[in-house]
């Protein structure tokens, strides 16, 4: 999957519209962010275009080149890292990836132990997960997400629960695995978050009917 194409979308609880009438195109090789205040709906659109939620209006198109990809196998081109996305948390660290490994996986064949070291985690491998630190579980989430190989890499407020040193760690992880992919990134105006980004999507802009 090399491009996403929004199409005259919006999407409404009950009678709250959260956001109206938003047409973007999204390519390979390059990455947005969705800006917006807590509550504007970022995170909403991230899972409409990720096809966790469906549009209450208009399309979301997902194509090869110019082949269109069925929405219901869009899961395969996937890898989203958010707050609302639980890890199974009665596994123990080393059972969670071999059970992600069993379904994706990671750029250049790298195994799950390389993985735990990239990580900084190979020490807690037999531990369970509901016992890890928030910090240690964000970790988990988003290099299981940005190593995982997938066309589209969505990742919402990546910095949640990561201390300075853990920022580091993830631009040096994103500026290692973003390139040939699509990049979304939900962010309230953490510049770290999103520096890498060359194309943004304010939610504001998208309240209103045009």
């Amino acid at each position: 999957m090399n491009k996403i194409i929004i199409e005259n979308t919006s999407k409404r609880y009950i009678k709250e519209w959260v956001f109206r009438n938003l047409s973007y195109t999204l390519t390979a090789d390059n990455a947005y962010v969705i800006l917006g205040s807590n509550g504007s709906g970022k995170s909403t659109l991230l899972q409409v275009v990720a096809t966790i939620l469906t549009p209450s209006k208009g399309k979301v198109h997902y194509y090869n080149d110019d082949i269109i990809i069925d929405p219901e196998k869009v899961y395969k081109h996937i890898s989203i890292a958010s707050p609302y996305m639980e890890l199974p948390e009665e596994f123990t660290l080393a059972e969670v990836v071999d059970f992600h490994l069993k379904l994706k996986s990671f750029y250049n064949n790298i195994s799950r132990d390389e993985f735990l070291e990239v990580c900084y985690l190979s020490q807690w491998k037999n531990k369970v997960v509901r016992n890890f630190s928030s910090g240690m579980k964000q970790r988990l989430k988003l290099a299981l997400a940005i190593i995982t190989e997938s066309d589209a890499l969505f990742l919402d407020e990546p910095s949640s629960n990561l201390d300075h040193k853990g920022i580091e760690w993830y631009k040096q992880l994103i500026d290692k695995y973003r390139k040939d992919r699509i990049v979304v990134v939900c962010s309230n105006n953490i510049p770290d978050e999103f520096y890498f980004c060359n194309e943004e999507i304010n939610i504001e802009d998208y309240k209103k009917s045009k």
